[in-house]
């Protein structure tokens, strides 16, 4: 009897595991969608056959300068097939703790943000967003996968396919190597 169960428990445990990688490896950046800063429901379809650079961010860190760095990656880049997709967050020191319009006013008279701006969004705990619950599974980090900063970055193929997932210390300059590789095909 204790046998059948204990085989039981395994059947059991190797269909749940192939069904979840199946379900993983079904799942797609694609799928998701995200509210702009203007509130528009945006399929992440529409950054289909790009490179995607997804970057959490905030407006009083220390790392908001790298924004400067991000349009200009935006800018150098966007015209071969980069977009750059920004969502604040406000988990960390509550350094995002703007409204939507505040947000947006920042980023353009401050730093000339010229790239997607997504509504504020949670990237770690019970209600991170669906995106971010797909990107770290996709790309654990070092030490678990929750996000352990402002301006954690994930780089995505033309396909959709999470490639590098970069640190907050990671400045925006330092990804192009990778960003040019990407949109050659190299």
């Amino acid at each position: 009897m204790k046998l059948s169960i204990v085989l039981f428990c395994i059947s059991f445990i190797s269909i749940f595991s192939i069904t979840a990688q199946q379900n993983k490896s079904a799942m797609n950046f694609y799928q998701f969608k995200a509210k702009s800063l203007e509130g528009k429901q945006i399929s992440m379809k529409e950054y289909s056959g790009k490179v995607v650079l997804v970057v959490n961010t905030a407006s009083k860190c220390g790392f908001t300068p790298q924004y400067e760095g991000l349009e200009k990656l935006y800018k150098d880049y966007k015209d071969k097939g980069l977009v750059i997709l920004g969502f604040p967050c406000n988990q960390f020191g509550n350094q995002e703790p703007g409204t939507a319009e505040e947000i947006s006013k920042f980023c353009t008279s401050k730093y000339g943000v010229s790239f997607p701006m997504f509504s504020k969004i949670n990237v770690n705990g019970d209600d991170a967003d669906p995106i971010y619950n797909y990107l770290k599974v996709a790309l654990p980090g070092t030490l678990g996968n929750d996000i352990k900063w402002n301006f954690t970055k994930f780089l995505l193929d033309k396909q959709g396919k999470p490639i590098k997932r970069y640190d907050s210390v990671v400045k925006p300059e330092e990804i192009s190597k990778d960003i040019e590789a990407l949109l050659t095909g190299n």
